[in-house]
């Protein structure tokens, strides 16, 4: 599901320049488009009903706020957390392709198709948002045959925009502990990512989690997805091997073992043993979260033969539920 998700909205690099730049494209078709007859009902939250003529959809982007919010706007460098639906709509037929109004909402962040871009950009909190995108506004030419979008297929989104996090955000809490001793140490200033010293006494042999920065808010509950940033370290080597930070946006996790009944928007730091993934270097890692919940904190946690370490903070996304699964 995430994979396919991560498809329908993240350009890459060559369909971008097919593509071109979609922020100063026009957001309005002409009155005679196709395009201008899709329309989208419902309630801001649940499944739209959505409607496309049975007709070939025309060339231009067309954007229309279905429900006006009332929340921060979206900025560029920003990620949020949002459900959606996406519709191909090819020549007189169209299919859905994907929805995640049955499940959890989905963090969106990083580069977003063109036409979506500038569909989203701007728009607050709480909106309910439809865009026409024309294959220009799209994946180009190329289409992307790992979603089943040809070169002439128009793609048809409604999106509920539900939480914005900027790129920036961080732990908020109580400080109660830098780690230390036999567990990496970690440091960081408001608004920036954190800084992981790891030791050279031997990693430990089993999980260890540590709460770092206590938030204040409601505890993670079983089912519960967070939005998390987090920066993540190969123990033996000390070096970096995946962050949030560098990319710029946050992600989504489940509950994993050892944040169970954590309040969400503080920190944790997390040192795990190797699995056959780690080939027995084991990580240390620092995951900061933020999401529908109060509650943000941050927490260590190692595991045996302290393989990783992560500084973790999150948030809940506030509604449990499993992953979604496509239509």
């Amino acid at each position: 599901m995430r994979r396919i998700a991560a498809a329908l909205f993240i350009t890459l690099i060559t369909s971008a320049a097919l593509a071109g730049c979609g922020s100063g494209s026009s957001s309005s078709a002409p009155p005679s488009s196709p395009n201008r007859s899709v329309t989208a009902t419902g309630t801001f939250g649940q499944a739209p009903t959505v409607k496309i003529p049975a007709k070939k959809a025309g060339a231009n982007l067309y954007v229309k706020t279905e429900v006006q919010g009332g929340g921060t706007p979206l900025a560029g460098a920003d990620a949020f957390l949002g459900n959606y639906v996406v519709y191909i709509w090819s020549g007189a037929t169209h299919k859905l392709a994907l929805s995640t109004y049955t499940a959890t909402p989905q963090v969106l962040s990083g580069h977003l198709l063109p036409g979506l871009q500038t569909a989203l950009d701007g728009k607050k909190m709480g909106s309910r948002v439809l865009a026409v995108l024309p294959p220009k506004y799209g994946y180009g030419t190329a289409g992307n045959s790992q979603v089943g979008v040809t070169g002439t297929d128009t793609l048809v989104f409604v999106v509920d925009m539900i939480k914005t996090y900027a790129g920036t955000a961080s732990a908020s809490g109580t400080k109660v502990s830098d780690g230390g001793g036999s567990l990496p140490t970690v440091t960081a200033k408001a608004n920036t990512a954190p800084t992981v010293k790891i030791p050279t006494s031997t990693p430990p042999s089993k999980l260890v989690v540590k709460t770092l920065i206590k938030g204040s808010g409601a505890p993670v509950a079983k089912g519960q997805e967070v939005v998390t940033q987090y920066v993540g370290l190969n123990w033996r080597t000390r070096t970096v091997f995946d962050s949030s930070w560098t990319r710029g946006a946050p992600g989504r996790s489940g509950r994993q073992q050892g944040h169970a009944r954590d309040p969400a928007e503080g920190r944790l730091r997390v040192e795990r043993p190797g699995d056959r993934r780690d080939q027995g270097d084991g990580h240390a890692g620092l995951r900061r979260g933020r999401s529908g919940c109060k509650d943000r904190r941050r927490r260590l946690i190692s595991p045996p033969p302290a393989r990783a370490a992560m500084d973790q903070s999150h948030s809940c996304s506030g509604r449990a539920g499993p992953n979604p699964k496509l239509p």
